[in-house]
């Protein structure tokens, strides 16, 4: 291996000015064993290179050639494979892991300390030996195998140290003084001996000459031993002296020790001590007032509010562990409990008196707030109550008991207040709006505010339709029956209706709200849900149950959570139970009064149920008067289909002329009345809706009751009734109806133009007929020129018929015609002079008509009508003007 090692180091490295100080011999593992070296080098010049260098023989000849080369610093992990066994394999980690097997162990072990070595002298980087034997991995190498392979070149790296500069220019400047030493290095070594023989015997010489300052030397030392004898003797001595001193100091520091725990201990002493005075002591003057402070006046309520929050401190303050042991704090828990209940006793039982004295108390003054149509204000009570509510709120938190007890008392005596006051009030409203008298009273059922209102009444009830010459007996005839027309009721009477409902919805509003808010701020349910019991609400008055009843002991903790809103409405209803019943009764009088009053009543009900949702949505006013307005809008959607179905039930006269339909005219009063009534209304969606149901039934009953007509032609009910209609449209201007509107007066032009062209027929009967066979013939294929040479149309024909219509005649038969078209028609709508200029119109369209025919028909014949035009329009203008 040595012969090996320097080839490699003579025929590979040094041409590359590299030094072999590590060599194994290895074949790859799991291959056919070829064998190679891998080398371990480094370069001769600086900065030092360390390689890993792979050799191997060459197939053609027996020189060696370097195969592939590692850096050391690449190397990342050497896994010997174990490290108490011989195993030759091992493994090198660079890029990949190499993993080779050495020809012997020793060889293994020898590269692989040589690996280490330089590692730890070049490169200091973390390289995991794995496996190795803690043995290699030391500075000195063991002799042995590996001593003869890689130690000496270590060993020599190891000593090898470059000659400094001073020292080649000694060895130069030596070499030049003996020239002969490269040519004859024997004489060299003689004169280097004889120089070093001279050096030795000066040195010697030297030493002999101090052997006396040596002596004098060594007796320095005996004595300086002594004196260390001496010192350590004294050190001796010290040292037990301060042994004594250190176990007093030891002692000292233990009492030290003690009396800094002591004083600890009385501190934290200290503070539990003053944490319970200061967290669990109730002043003499809390104490006095909370067992007999003055609960009437201002200071004593005062006193008494700071007094139970003091307490109420004291009995929630948290105690730390082992203060509830204490003798002192567990009679002064005891004192609170007492203080507590004691001063709720004294709370409950005054707040009851209050409130039962209230109760009684407000009866003596309904009877001036009913004759004025107000409700009684309780802002007093509930100012005086109010100062209360902080120590209603300690009574919450810390009694609950008596605080649902007290919730329980308000309730039952304020309904029983507030039912006194409510019906009292609706009872005068009521006698108000159908009037004082007895007969009034009678007429309309009224028996008390629990009376039942019976019958109803409509504008449009049973109609019967009768000509304008029997319409006034016709109405006193519906009165007489006991209904009442829409323009038969006096204004004034809808209007003190209107006030008196308004003046009803006024007074309850600000009512609901104050007691609201007052309960709110007394019993304190206006923050966050709270765990509450649930309320029991009783199916009847005489349940004694409670508003505020709570579940059975054993099933306390079935609570569930209530929102103190819902506590605030159940409670509101409980007070005011009587409101909406009161309210409906009130609108069932009112619609039996006047079914129009529904009107009143939806656009009144409706701006106040949207001024209580913007105010509070969920609150009891705005609950139960948005059931109210159910009720309202109920009654006015019946009011609608009840006016329809009178509309369809109509009957008409057969012996008088049908003119303007009681419906046509209730639906142009209805229409006036609620135009007054829903200007700026929130619901006026409601109306546009009742609209368009109505005008549709008038439309289609107006049609069903000119089929039916007999002695009025079909065409002029319609002409009339539409063109009302039309005109009714047009001047109130209601958006929703402007397709109805357009639609009848379409219906009132076709009408009047049908009814026109029919009348026309019957003046010039005979020359009509004629006129119809001619344009007869002609539609037949006869040529208009050759039309009078048809036996019954010819020229004498003509002239015949034409004779028979002179001008008088004419004008006679326009006069009869004039009278008959006047019989027909209604005064009401005054629509003779229009028809009948319509009437000439059609007259002089047919004359040049009938001119034309006869121009074409008979050229040249010079056959004219006995009138012209002129004459026609003084006829027309003189029976006019004649009638």
């Amino acid at each position: 291996m040595t012969a090996i090692k320097h080839a490699l180091q003579r025929d590979i490295f040094t041409p590359n000015d590299e030094r072999l100080l590590g060599i194994v011999n290895v074949c790859k593992a799991g291959k056919k064993k070829k064998n190679c070296f891998l080398c371990a080098t480094v370069t001769t010049e600086r900065p030092v290179q360390v390689k890993v260098v792979k050799v191997k023989k060459s197939d053609k000849g027996d020189f060696y050639k370097r195969q592939q080369t590692w850096e050391l610093r690449d190397l990342t992990e050497v896994d010997a494979k174990d490290a108490s066994k011989e195993n030759p394999e091992f493994d090198l980690h660079f890029e990949k892991v190499y993993r080779w097997v050495a020809s012997s162990t020793a060889e293994k072990n020898s590269f692989i300390s040589c690996i280490w070595k330089l590692n730890q002298r070049y490169l200091r980087k973390k390289v995991e030996f794995v496996n190795v034997s803690s043995q290699l991995l030391e500075e000195s190498v063991p002799s042995g195998e590996s001593q003869s392979v890689a130690g000496g070149d270590e060993d020599a790296l190891d000593d090898y140290q470059e000659l400094s500069t001073r020292e080649e220019q000694d060895i130069e400047s030596m070499m030049e003084m003996c020239e002969y030493a490269i040519s004859n290095a024997e004489a060299f070594t003689e004169q280097l001996s004889r120089e070093l023989h001279v050096l030795d015997g000066a040195n010697i010489q030297s030493i002999m000459a101090s052997e006396k300052q040596v002596n004098i030397l060594m007796q320095l030392l005996d004595e300086a031993l002594g004196e260390v004898d001496t010192i350590e003797g004294k050190l001796s001595s010290y040292e037990e002296m301060l042994q004594s001193v250190k176990d007093q100091m030891d002692q000292i520091s233990q009492s030290n020790r003690l009396i800094q725990i002591s004083n600890t201990n009385n501190g934290k002493l200290l503070d539990e001590i003053q944490f319970l005075v200061n967290y669990m002591d109730l002043s003499k003057g809390h104490i006095r007032a909370l067992q007999e402070g003055d609960l009437t006046s201002p200071k004593g309520i005062e006193a008494c509010i700071n007094a139970s929050e003091a307490l109420l401190q004291c009995m929630n303050v948290a105690l730390r562990p082992g203060h509830d042991k204490l003798m002192a704090v567990t009679q002064q828990q005891l004192l609170f409990a007492e203080l507590r209940d004691t001063f709720a006793r004294r709370l409950t039982n005054h707040l009851n008196n209050v409130f039962v004295h209230q109760g009684h108390d407000q009866s003596s003054t309904l009877s001036q707030h009913t004759v004025e149509l107000t409700l009684p204000k309780h802002s007093p009570l509930h100012r005086d109550l109010l100062r209360y509510a902080k120590l209603m709120e300690w009574l919450k938190n810390t009694h609950r008991e008596k605080y649902e007890g007290l919730s329980r008392t308000y309730v039952d005596y304020m309904s029983r207040l507030y039912e006194r006051e409510i019906k009292e009030f609706f009872e005068v409203a009521k006698i108000k709006m159908a009037g004082t008298t007895k007969e009034a009273k009678g007429k309309f059922g009224l028996h008390g505010s629990s009376g039942k209102l019976t019958g109803s009444t409509s504008s449009l009830n049973k109609l019967t339709v009768q000509g304008s010459n029997s319409r006034r007996s016709q109405s006193s005839s519906l009165l007489d029956m006991g209904n009442m027309s829409a323009s038969d009721l006096d204004v004034a009477d809808r209007t003190k209706f209107d006030k008196i409902f308004e003046q009803v919805l006024s007074e309850l509003e600000p009512l609901c709200l104050a007691e609201q808010d007052f309960i709110s701020k007394f019993f304190k349910l206006q923050q966050h849900p709270t765990v509450t019991p649930p309320l029991a609400q009783p199916e009847t008055e005489e349940s004694d149950g409670g508003m505020l009843s709570r579940v059975p002991a054993q099933a306390e903790h079935r609570y569930s959570m209530s929102s103190e809103k819902d506590m605030v409405r159940l409670m509101m209803n409980k007070i005011f139970q009587s409101i909406e019943t009161e309210l409906n009764s009130l609108i069932a009088l009112g619609d039996k009064i006047d079914s129009f009053n529904s009107l009143y009543m939806l656009v009144k009900m409706s701006h106040h149920v949207w001024t209580a949702e913007n105010v509070d949505p969920a609150s009891y006013l705005s609950t139960t008067l948005g059931n109210v307005l159910v009720t309202v809008k109920r009654n006015f959607d019946k009011c609608i289909s009840g006016q329809i179905r009178q509309m369809e039930e109509v009957k008409i006269s057969k012996k008088s002329k049908v003119g303007i339909l009681l419906f046509v005219t209730g639906f142009e009063e209805f229409a006036e009345l609620a135009e007054t009534i829903f200007r700026n209304a929130e619901r006026r969606g409601d109306l546009d809706k009742a609209y368009v149901k109505l005008i549709r039934a008038v439309f289609m009953n107006v049609e069903k009751v000119a089929n039916e007509s007999q002695k009025t032609p079909r065409d002029v009910v319609m002409m009339e009734n539409f063109h009302h209609i039309f005109s009714t449209l047009s001047r109130l201007k209601i958006s929703c109806l402007e397709a109805e509107r357009r639609e009848a007066k379409h219906k009132y032009t076709d009408h009047l133009q049908s009814y026109v062209i029919n009348s026309l027929g019957q003046p010039l009967e005979k020359l009509n007929h004629f006129f119809e066979g001619v344009e007869a013939r002609v539609a037949q294929g006869v040529r208009e020129e050759e039309v009078s040479y048809q036996l019954a149309f010819n020229k004498q024909e003509l002239r015949k018929v034409i004779k028979e219509y002179p001008g008088k005649e004419v004008k006679k038969g326009l006069d009869n015609l004039y009278k008959k078209v006047d019989k027909h028609l209604c005064e009401e709508e005054s629509l003779l002079q229009v028809v009948w200029h319509s009437m000439q119109d059609e007259f002089i369209r047919q004359y040049k008509h009938f001119e034309d025919l006869i121009g074409r028909c008979y050229p040249g014949s010079g056959i004219t009508m006995d009138f012209t035009i002129q004459d026609m329009l003084e006829y027309f203008s003189s029976i006019a003007q004649s009638h």
